[in-house]
């Protein structure tokens, strides 16, 4: 069993070319493998996570008095997930990929990640998914910068909590859903372009083809969000 893409001339943008082609394939699932990782703050002052995942369920949250802790089960050998940690001076580099050549979760497999982050240090967050349900719980976390790149999957991202600091928002491409809730704390300014299935805005106002909350004018904390090219649907909920 494959998900495949279409061809270009449907429309249809499958980001994550490291799936083999943009072909999931299904392995043998075995016994139930579980890992786990943890990494200390030390002297870094921003952490920089890029997270690479072709197939399965990803959440991303708090809960971890570390710089971060990730936490991994799935049942096929070939899908350990490829881990590395490259601090450099105050800034902390964390890649997680799922292994290039394998493919995901369907069936009685299972491939599941956890990811627990500090809510003390800054984050630049990337995020590539292809066939992956992706729960992002991102309100508490000291955001400055977050990219999603979609695949045939669905997101659901909760910005809402009280920022500090003025951050971006980024999600491209797919053919899945997403889901975005936003706070009612920052001014929030959204925009959606380029071959989207249908948008779903609510609490927000719409003004020149772009929608902002109540507290955009007089925000001291905003809130940019931009959603680009073949997102099937995509719901933006202000608080």
């Amino acid at each position: 069993m494959n998900f495949r893409c279409l061809p270009a001339a449907a429309g249809v943008f499958c980001p994550l070319l490291f799936l083999s082609g943009c072909a999931v394939t299904v392995d043998r699932a075995g016994p139930t493998q579980y890992d786990a990782q943890s990494f200390e703050r030390g002297s870094v002052e921003e952490l920089h996570a890029d997270l690479n995942m072709g197939a399965g369920d990803l959440k991303v949250g708090t809960g971890t008095h570390k710089l971060a802790q990730a936490y991994f089960t799935y049942t096929v050998a070939d899908w350990k997930p490829e881990v590395r940690y490259d601090p450099q001076g105050a800034r902390g580099n964390l890649t997680l990929r799922q292994p290039s050549k394998h493919g995901g979760s369907i069936g009685a497999s299972k491939n599941e990640w956890d990811i627990r982050l500090s809510q003390e240090v800054p984050l630049f967050l990337t995020v590539n998914c292809g066939a992956v349900h992706a729960q992002l719980d991102l309100g508490s976390l000291p955001l400055r910068d977050v990219r999603v790149n979609m695949g045939v999957g669905q997101l659901e991202m909760d910005l809402r909590g009280d920022p500090k600091h003025d951050y971006n928002v980024r999600i491209d491409g797919g053919v899945g859903e997403a889901t975005v809730r936003l706070p009612s704390t920052a001014g929030v300014y959204a925009e959606a372009s380029g071959g989207i299935g249908s948008i779903d805005v609510q609490n927000l106002n719409k003004v020149d083809g772009h929608w902002v909350n109540e507290e955009w004018d007089r925000a001291k904390v905003r809130i940019h969000v931009t959603v680009n090219g073949g997102v099937g649907s995509i719901k933006l909920i202000g608080e």
